[in-house]
């Protein structure tokens, strides 16, 4: 799997002209899935994105996870993580894994960060979204898995 996680101070995502999920301060992860990823894959996922401390504490160092600061999650599902533009103008997305592959995966991890307490949003699985965001930092990681673990 691999993810982009933005600290936000807010962001949404709109399909149509209805607001789907909508979070204050916390992340907003653009997920995608590839054909070989496991459940092992989701969990280590969910686990690390639950538990990164990018929120900073009174020192102003990056010390405080979502839990600490009372922080939600923004998912979104984003098969385009997985595009390869190397060769020609137009990417390939034939890494991306199909739908019924990516969608329970995305699935298991929203499920896994709202165990750890964490209140979780989501965007329309396969549908065009509009994503707003206020980046707070900025602060933007990328996270890979690989056989379950973070890469």
């Amino acid at each position: 799997m691999r993810a982009v996680i933005q600290r936000v101070s807010k962001a949404s995502v709109t399909v149509g002209d209805a607001v789907v999920g909508q979070i204050g301060a916390g992340f907003l992860v653009l997920l995608g899935a590839t054909h070989d990823d496991t459940r092992e894959d989701a969990v280590s996922m969910a686990e690390k994105i639950a538990g990164l401390r990018v929120f900073t504490d009174d020192d102003e160092k990056m010390n405080l996870s979502l839990s600490d600061i009372g922080g939600s999650v923004l998912l979104v599902s984003q098969f385009t993580l997985y595009g390869d533009a190397k060769k020609g103008r137009r990417p390939s997305f034939i890494a991306a894994a199909r739908p019924e592959v990516a969608e329970p995966l995305v699935d298991l991890v929203r499920r896994h960060i709202e165990a750890e307490g964490i209140g979780v949003e989501t965007g329309e699985f396969g549908a065009h979204m509009d994503v707003a965001l206020r980046n707070d930092g900025p602060v933007t990681l990328i996270l890979e898995t690989k056989n379950g673990r973070i890469q």
